[in-house]
């Protein structure tokens, strides 16, 4: 796996996804710590960090948070990028925390797998804005730019 500064939480996201990618945009722009970093899993980087984590590098289907050596995914994600961001977002953190996983587990992935269908999908990864490029990991050797 390529070495990455790890010492930040790091949100693996779909970089066609146009969903995944506004998301991923929402987060940046509200994170004022700038406590978050981001690598799209289309990457090289991205793709050994699913493969590492145990998922399907080509045909993913959750974003994934990397926090203290450990990655979550689906809901658990959302909620644990959520909980970073303030009082309200960490209310609607806890409340994705209060359902049960499986049912969390299957709304998230309802959505997951329709994405593209739902919310469309980017012809190659999206370019980040100014507000975040300085975040995100190198695409050929996962340092950060």
């Amino acid at each position: 796996m390529p070495a990455f500064a790890d010492a930040e939480p790091l949100i693996v996201f779909d970089g066609v996804c146009v969903l995944c990618s506004r998301f991923a945009r929402f987060v940046a722009v509200r994170d004022g710590a700038r406590r978050f970093r981001f690598v799209a899993a289309q990457t090289a980087t991205g793709e050994a960090l699913m493969r590492h984590y145990g998922l399907d590098p080509v045909a993913f289907e959750t974003n994934l948070l990397i926090e203290d050596g450990r990655a979550a995914g689906k809901l658990d994600a959302v909620a644990g990028i959520l909980r970073h961001l303030g009082r309200g977002w960490r209310l609607a953190a806890n409340l994705m925390r209060a359902l049960p996983a499986p049912l969390g587990d299957w709304l998230y992935d309802r959505i997951a797998r329709n994405r593209y269908a739902l919310f469309g999908r980017h012809d190659a990864c999206v370019v980040p804005g100014p507000e975040w490029r300085d975040r995100m990991l190198d695409d050929d050797k996962g340092r950060l730019r």
